[in-house]
This record gives structure tokens, sequence and C-alpha cells, in this order.
């Protein structure tokens, strides 16, 4: 929402069977955030789902701080760097916006980004970042399906902060899409413009063949209400160089087919 440096991103993203809520998909993130505005800033995180809820934003715990850390570690040795590779490209009716603290963050949560300036005032103020119509008006008209979630921190908080962990229905079965659409001045991306990428993009999925990828050590007494939303193995490599700005994305059938070469970068629509 304002100027900042992001590095160290990873990226997870993974379909799940899950004993209470069935068939989902699960986001996980996490970067080192540097801010360089003289006051808060935020994060934006453009969701493929619709009617999202606090109670979807899973609390990971002492225990979970580690979590994509490690899913990094059991892809790490077996992933070719795609630096320098060529890319190809690729309801819910209530009008509110829900405010609640999650890990060092205050979210505001909306299905229509327009609606969220006028709820920042629940944000409190040593959190409260300014944020430029124009950047919620292009999410509105880009993202139309998506829940939007602002995640508000002040900078030393930022240094303490936990990866995001959060669920909900897909909106394509057939697609996998990790948000990295990237704006690090507060004003709206720009889609297709080259952007440097420091990401690591992991997937997941619970219907994978066995032998399929790389099993995953998390770190020891996790709590069992976390480890059910997190898969046995994952599959996912390292992005370094300048990229179109855009989504990492890759069609379902090609994850499961262990095809990683076929990660794409996805713009928005219109």
């Amino acid at each position: 929402m304002a100027e900042a440096v992001f590095t160290g991103t990873t990226l997870y993203v993974g379909r799940r069977r899950h004993p209470r809520h069935g068939a989902i998909e699960v986001l996980g993130y996490e970067n080192t955030a540097l801010n360089l505005a003289d006051g808060p800033n935020a994060m934006l995180l453009h969701l493929p789902a619709r009617a999202m809820s606090p109670d979807r934003f899973v609390a990971v715990g002492r225990r979970g701080g580690r979590v994509l850390a490690a899913m990094v570690d059991a892809v790490r040795p077996l992933s070719v760097s795609a630096d320098g590779m060529t890319m190809d490209w690729m309801s819910h009716d209530e009008p509110d916006v829900q405010v609640f603290e999650h890990d060092v963050y205050t979210v505001l949560l909306a299905d229509d980004p327009t609606l969220i300036p006028a709820a920042l005032g629940r944000v409190p103020e040593r959190k409260r970042p300014r944020l430029d119509p124009a950047l919620l008006e292009f999410y509105a008209a880009r993202y139309p399906r998506h829940s939007i979630a602002v995640c508000c921190f002040d900078t030393a908080e930022a240094r303490r902060a936990r990866p995001l962990l959060l669920w909900y229905e897909p909106l394509d079965p057939d697609v996998l899409v990790a948000p990295a659409l990237d704006a690090h001045t507060g004003g709206p991306p720009v889609p297709g413009e080259p952007v440097g990428t420091d990401h690591w993009v992991v997937f997941g999925d619970d219907e994978a063949p066995e032998g399929w990828g790389a099993p995953v050590a998390y770190p020891h007494a996790l709590r069992a209400k976390v480890r059910d939303f997190l898969p046995d193995a994952v599959a996912g490599r390292h992005f370094g160089s300048d990229l179109p700005n855009g989504d990492f994305a890759i069609a379902r059938d090609d994850l499961l087919a262990g095809r990683l070469d076929r990660i794409e970068r996805l713009r928005p629509a219109g």
C-alpha cells in the first residue's frame, strides 16, 4: 500500500482433502518486508475465492513458524532454478468489509475492494496505511470473482510475522494459482511489465500419485489442527529473474504429472 521492498517470498498453493471441510485449496504466503514508508504499511493479496471469512485464516501457532520453510527445504535439492526461463501466458451478496486481528496483522477482508477505504477507520492508527483508491479500483475491475485481503502492519511487527495460511473452495478446479502480481509503490500494478522475482513457488495435492514430489519434515509437535491443512509432499521451484508481472499458475494435470516447467505467469482478466 506504500513503498516497500519484499524479498525471500514463499508461495504455497495446494489441494487438500480436509477431515472437516472436505475438498479445499490452501494458500500459504511468507516474505521478508522492508517498509520504506514513514508510517504504517499493508500488503494486499487477491484470493481466488468468494465469501471469505476470518475463520479461514489458520493460526499456525508457535510451532508453525517454519511450515513454509520446511516445504522449501523439501524441494530445494530437487529444484532446477528458473532464472532466465521464458514463460508463456496463461456469489457473495453481502457488501461488507470484515476487520479482524490475525497474528501481527489487522486484516480487512472484502469481496468488493472499493469498500475497503470506508472501513479503514476500524484499523488501529499505528497500523493504518494510506490507501490509493486507484489501486483498489484496479483489483475490483481485474479480479471481480476474488476476495481481497489487506494485511496492515507496522514496521516493528512485520519482523515478527508468522506465515499466512488460509483456505477456501477453489474457483477453478483445474488450475492452481499463486497470487504474485507485484506493485510496491502504493499505486496500481502494471500487468506484463518486467519485475524482479525472488520467489519459491511450492505446490501440493492430496491426489498426487505415490512417489510424487518430496516429503516434508514439519516442525516437531506441530498442532494437529494446523497439520490437517498441510500436504505430506510438495513440488516446487525457485524464480529469481525478471519476469512479466503476474501470478504464478499451473494446470492441475501438469502438476500431478510433475511437469513443473509448465508453471506460467498469469495476467489478470481484462
